[in-house]
């Protein structure tokens, strides 16, 4: 039996699609390390309500509610370290002070994460994300110097994303 052309393409659509599902883990216990604080952090009902552009003078104990906007009005300082896709969101926060030490940023969405501190974006130095865990997306952990500091999201499939920057446990 010969299969039509097409079916070859088909099946190495198939697969592709199955390794790309494959690699992104699945649930809340995918994740590299415990979430819960994070994840309450996200989804607290006294999430600080920002807009993209917003200063604040320290980080808020629990989470922000942050209004995204096009990547074209969004008024990002950095270009970020991934592109992102057409149609996306994207958004920044200033923070004029923090102490010295290893923090979490934590999102609900699928999106980029760039912190800026001192005119470098900084280099994560962990990350763990997982699909399919209601109200938590990615946590990526950074050492933060005593000086203000940027956050920019970029890439978000939604104009709102929830946002959290903790103290690392």
């Amino acid at each position: 039996m010969r299969l039509p052309r097409s079916a070859p393409t088909a099946l190495l659509l198939a697969l592709f699609a199955t390794t790309a599902s494959a690699a992104e883990p699945s649930g809340c216990d995918k994740f590299k390390w415990d979430i819960a604080r994070e994840r309450a952090a996200l989804t607290a009902a006294d999430r600080q309500a920002l807009d993209s552009g917003a200063e604040i003078a320290a980080l808020p104990a629990s989470g922000m509610a942050l209004t995204l906007h096009p990547l074209a009005d969004a008024r990002l300082p950095s270009p970020p370290e991934r592109a992102p896709k057409d149609g996306t969101f994207a958004g920044v926060i200033r923070i004029a002070s923090v102490k010295t030490g290893v923090y979490t940023v934590s999102l609900s969405a699928a999106a980029w994460i760039d912190v800026v501190q001192d005119g470098k974006v900084l280099k994560p130095i962990a990350f763990s994300g997982a699909t399919n865990c209601d109200g938590i997306r990615k946590i990526v952990k950074y050492e933060l110097g005593a000086q203000p500091f940027v956050l920019q999201i970029s890439g978000a499939p939604e104009a709102a994303a929830s946002v959290a920057i903790l103290p690392a446990e």
